[in-house]
């Protein structure tokens, strides 16, 4: 009786070793910031505000921004609006310098008054431009015009832009009037 005592003490001793020699390295956030007001200036004037409700940020230097983000890029006067990059899911990575923008992404020229919607797209720092995929669907809303296709390139105020593959073109001059909302 004794010696299946000891036996059994042994293996457990053994076993409890053994889960205390297992190591894990934690790759989660190392820190974490709510409601995020993130400015950029150039010769003393703002050029970049990115806001986000949730921003992690790793080790690597990367930062995750899971509740959403929103990049706003101001002119030179630092104080007029541009254009903005919104998304309900951002990535920035360190060593290339790139946002990833997932889920409802809304690129928007405010005075050329043209946005492009998209499910995913790209922006990248060091070139200073807007990118989907080749294969991305992709919606461009001018004053005229609602634009359709896959994969588009742009500068980084989205005053000029590239559709790769263009599938319709609709002139909203033409367009009929829509009927006025029913009152109840």
């Amino acid at each position: 009786m004794g010696l299946l005592l000891a036996g059994t003490l042994v293996s457990c001793r053994k076993q409890a070793d053994e889960v205390v020699a297992k190591k894990t390295t934690y790759t989660g956030p190392i820190m974490e910031t709510e409601n995020l007001l993130m400015i950029v200036s150039d010769s003393a004037k703002l050029r970049i505000r990115l806001t986000a409700p949730l921003r992690q940020d790793f080790e690597n230097s990367n930062q995750l921004y899971p509740k959403g983000v929103k990049i706003t890029f101001l002119d030179e006067d630092g104080q007029t609006v541009v254009n903005t990059i919104v998304g309900n899911y951002g990535l920035y990575e360190k060593n290339t310098n790139l946002y990833t923008l997932r889920g409802n992404v809304r690129v928007t020229n405010v005075p050329q008054q043209q946005s492009m919607n998209t499910e995913e797209a790209f922006f990248d720092q060091t070139k200073a431009l807007i990118y989907t995929k080749e294969q991305t669907e992709i919606r461009v809303t001018t004053p005229t015009e609602v634009l359709t296709g896959r994969g588009l390139t742009a500068n980084q105020d989205f005053s000029r832009y590239d559709i790769l593959n263009p599938t319709g073109i609709f002139t909203l001059k033409n367009a009929p009037a829509a009927a006025p909302a029913a009152t109840r």
